[in-house]
């Protein structure tokens, strides 16, 4: 599999710091690397809000677990604990593989429950949607359609003005 798309979040500590730290650790993979946008949580209200991104990379020897196994290390890199109580609940770095394209560019699906491909929620998540377009315009959730149609849908589009960009906070691509 040679593409991915990742969705990234922080809430707790220095978000911005630990967004950064997932784009560097993710090293030269990264092609592509959208702006930063700050939203409430979602699932559960009590805790701070995110500053979430979103990354497309590239690697021509990674398959589906390999992404996700990339994912974990970063989210440990940061310190995120895992509290079964409270599994929507607050996290010093989140990260999600939302999609992965095979090097013949066929999506990848898999009903693994420890990797369901695409994302079962993403079509859901303005704070996934959102990031992602800024990268890939054009781009399609294999399954449910162009990002464009999505983010306009309901309930993403009441979501989406609670998407607040921070263009002052930048991140950076390998």
């Amino acid at each position: 599999m040679t593409r991915a798309v990742l969705s990234l979040g922080s809430n707790l500590g220095d978000r911005l710091a630990n967004l950064r730290s997932a784009v560097a650790g993710l090293g030269d993979v990264v092609v592509a690397v959208s702006g930063v946008y700050e939203t409430a949580p979602w699932g559960d209200p009590d805790q701070p809000a995110y500053l979430n991104a979103a990354v497309v990379a590239v690697d021509p020897d990674a398959g589906p677990r390999d992404w996700l196994a990339r994912a974990r290390a970063l989210e440990n890199a940061a310190g995120r604990t895992r509290d079964p109580r409270r599994p929507l609940g607050p996290r010093t770095l989140d990260v999600d593989v939302i999609a992965v394209w095979t090097d013949a560019g066929e999506p990848v699906r898999s009903d693994d429950p420890e990797l369901t491909l695409p994302h079962p929620r993403a079509h859901l998540r303005a704070f996934v949607l959102r990031p992602w377009i800024d990268i890939d315009p054009y781009g399609q959730l294999p399954g449910h359609g162009p990002l464009s149609d999505l983010l306009r849908a309901e309930p993403v589009a009441g979501d989406l003005a609670g998407v607040r960009a921070r263009p002052e906070l930048r991140l950076e691509s390998g």
